[in-house]
């Protein structure tokens, strides 16, 4: 990477930063550079950190940017200090640091670097001192650029031109680069309009069968999921059927591939129902001193011989469990044999040929390994795991409710969506005891280890995927402002889905199995 100047694009970007790509692919550039980048800050709010803007600050940079909270796409790109920013604007400076001057002048920026353009906007000062200054915001398309102004020089009857010119406005204290015609008509969705740009630089070069990005997931029920993609046609992954060939071809290969081995949680794994119904008599051997309670040598040895064919073969089973883990995606996929299908929701709308017993295996031969479960991932600033990947956003259509019809989906608050998911779910669970079991929440604390492909097992289909963390180092940089500690995170399931939670109410990680 260039750690001299840097190109300016109106409208498009400042070097390798792109107004519309995501908050990873940014900070995982930054990282790497860190000569280029020596620090950075990340502000976010704790307390609502998907609904509310992102911030990240350059200072050695003199660069702000600021990225929507739900999509986490890059939506401005601010530059507070000319100096340290070094921009060039078709082979000429857009300021040059001179004894006195902090930013350009208005000539500069007129006659030399971007020409004319309409009257801009006059904000006046709050204060009522007779020298105090106001400023003026002057506009092109796709971008901006602030002056100070002495207030008592100020007429709306005055030209801007002549305005500017004078000795009564300083140089441009800050720009933007931004999507729009003006700043005028822009800010008012900056943070809400479609970004016309991919959210990576590396897939939005991709031609000629490269993977397309993933929009949005829809997560239809008994295994079925819809990932919308930006340009190609939806790509449907069928739990216990998809094979990984079907996922290379379609979603490219895996960043990486991290085999399975945490299984810390795996005593949770048969928690379907109570400890007491644990115990109905069916389970129980009878200890009544008969000839069938008696065990000879010859028994002793075949049962030997079973067990240890029997961890044999779940040697073998773990060898080929793995993760595809796709940050830039945003999510990781389980391969594995083929397991049982999760049962329907019981308010979801079924075609004749979506019926099938509940359980059923899928068609697929048990030597085949698919796609069993897949960890959506929130990267939500604070928790532990926050940008391993980029933020995958999701939609529930199968819960649909009497009350509501809209899916849920990942910006809501878990308060909302485990209220509707209890309303669904009530006739699947055999007595409230067994509800009461299944959706009390496990605690899991993140920060003790470090797995990878957030593999610990749980109800046979959980996983643990991120935790708690509000700030991550690397050399040279500085982070963040707001809480430093969201706290550990809590496990809830219902069927086909585990969700993981920070204190805030915020969904981290969504599992759908």
């Amino acid at each position: 990477m260039d750690y001299g100047n840097v190109q300016l694009q109106p409208g498009r970007s400042i070097g390798f930063m792109t107004l519309g790509c995501s908050l990873h692919d940014i900070l995982t550039t930054i990282k790497a550079e860190v000569k280029a980048f020596p620090r950075f800050q990340l502000y976010h709010d704790h307390l609502r950190p998907i609904s509310s803007p992102v911030q990240v600050v350059l200072p050695d940079n003199g660069l702000r940017l600021q990225f929507d909270g739900p999509d986490q796409r890059l939506r401005l790109i601010e530059v507070l200090d000319f100096a340290k920013a070094r921009l060039i604007y078709k082979d000429i400076d857009v300021f040059k640091p001179t004894d006195g001057a902090s930013g350009p002048l208005f000539r500069h920026i007129y006659d030399k670097l971007l020409g004319p353009t309409y009257a801009g906007e006059y904000v006046p000062p709050k204060s009522a001192d007779p020298n105090a200054r106001g400023t003026y915001n002057l506009s092109y398309p796709g971008i901006a650029f602030n002056f100070s102004v002495q207030h008592s020089a100020y007429s709306p009857k005055k030209d801007f031109i002549t305005l500017l010119s004078s000795l009564a406005t300083g140089p441009a204290t800050s720009m933007a680069v931004f999507n729009g015609e003006s700043w005028q008509k822009a800010r008012g969705t900056l943070f809400t309009a479609t970004p016309p740009n991919p959210r990576s630089l590396a897939l939005g070069k991709a031609k000629d069968g490269g993977p397309d990005e993933i929009e949005l997931v829809k997560v239809h029920g008994e295994g079925k999921i819809e990932l919308l993609r930006r340009s190609s046609p939806p790509f449907w992954i069928i739990l216990s059927e998809t094979t990984p060939q079907d996922l290379i071809m379609e979603l490219g290969a895996p960043d990486s591939i991290y085999r399975k081995s945490d299984r810390r949680l795996s005593i949770h794994k048969n928690r379907r129902t109570s400890d007491a119904s644990d115990l109905s008599p069916g389970g129980l051997t009878p200890d009544d001193g008969s000839d069938s309670a008696v065990r000879s040598d010859d028994e002793d040895e075949w049962e030997d011989d079973d067990d240890a064919a029997q961890e044999a073969q779940e040697r073998e089973v773990a060898a080929t469990e793995h993760f595809y883990n796709y940050y830039h995606h945003g999510f990781d996929i389980f391969i594995s044999q083929p397991t049982q299908i999760s049962p329907p929701s019981p308010t979801a709308e079924r075609r004749e040929s979506d019926l099938h017993e509940e359980g059923e295996l899928s068609a697929q031969p048990l030597n085949h390994v698919t796609a069993t479960k897949i960890i959506f991932q929130g990267n939500v600033p604070g928790s532990y795991q926050f940008n391993r990947h980029r933020r995958s956003r999701w939609t529930l259509d199968h819960v649909p409710s009497t009350t509501y019809r809209e899916p849920l989906n990942s910006e809501m608050d878990f308060g909302d969506i485990s209220g509707r998911l209890k309303e669904v779910f009530k006739p699947h669970y055999e007595s409230e005891e067994q509800e009461r079991l299944q959706q009390r929440g496990m605690a899991l604390n993140r920060g003790w280890g470090d797995s990878p492909g957030s593999s610990c097992e749980l109800l046979g289909g959980w996983e643990d995927s991120s935790g708690k963390k509000s700030k991550f180092e690397n050399a040279g940089s500085m982070l963040s402002e707001g809480v430093a500690d969201v706290g550990n995170v809590e496990l809830f399931g219902f069927p086909g889905m585990v969700f993981e939670v920070l204190k805030n109410g915020t969904v981290s990680a969504l599992t759908v199995y």
